[in-house]
């Protein structure tokens, strides 16, 4: 139990030279690209899965919002897939570095507001000041409204750093509780091991269910400029 409580959370290392790249391009593995005439029952399902996801997301799209799908699902498909890579033993997450989901929300966020304000600059510039508004609240609703836009990458990164960190420290506690409590009392140990695998299978969940808020959040924000 002295190992320190966020040792998971650092990135790993070989010979000093981090690796962190290596582990992000990993989930690319997971997903090849078909190459046989008729596909089998894993490639089936992939693309069964991404044409659901795709239509989920591309629904509420015109022409120009659907040029990003591919962007979009891959999106999610790293995202979710670096997340579920993540729950396993001894491995590294990188969606718990806010420096990372940073890069990704930033990098999203500040291409769907440029393109807003390339293609409707006039509608981009009316939200920051609603229709109707008396006149001696327009400063400050316009520093509101910014302060709003510019929140918004922040809020999708913290959101998915908080959710992935807290889960894995949840675990990492539960699971040591367990460890300790066999030699002391093995009918508890057997009701946090139980504890243990329901947050085990929540996380699974949380793990997709992240990737596809993150993903909305940020399909959202291109039907807002589109």
């Amino acid at each position: 139990m002295n190992e320190n409580l966020f040792a998971s959370f650092i990135t790993p290392t070989i010979v000093g030279i981090p690796i962190v790249i290596l582990i992000i391009m990993t989930p690319s593995i997971i997903f090849p690209s078909p190459t046989r005439l008729i596909n089998n029952r894993l490639t089936s399902l992939q693309q069964w899965l991404v044409q659901l996801i795709l239509k989920q997301l591309m629904s509420i799209h015109n022409t120009k919002g659907r040029t990003w799908s591919l962007m979009l699902i891959s999106l999610i498909l790293f995202i979710g897939s670096t997340n579920l890579l993540g729950l396993l033993p001894h491995s590294f997450t990188p969606t718990t570095q806010l420096s990372m989901n940073l890069g990704m929300a930033i990098s999203l966020w500040a291409a769907a507001v440029i393109k807003g304000f390339r293609h409707k600059t006039k509608a981009s510039l009316a939200h920051f000041l609603p229709q109707g508004t008396p006149i001696p609240l327009i400063p400050m609703l316009v520093i509101i409204e910014t302060i709003s836009l510019f929140i918004q990458p922040m809020a999708l990164a913290v959101r998915l750093t908080a959710n992935i960190t807290a889960g894995h420290l949840l675990m990492h506690l539960i699971g040591g509780a367990t460890l300790v409590l066999t030699s002391i009392s093995p009918a508890t140990a057997s009701i946090t091991f139980i504890i243990l695998t329901l947050l085990t299978i929540l996380e699974f969940a949380v793990a997709l269910i992240q990737a596809y808020v993150f993903t909305l959040l940020v399909s959202l924000y291109l039907h807002d400029n589109t």
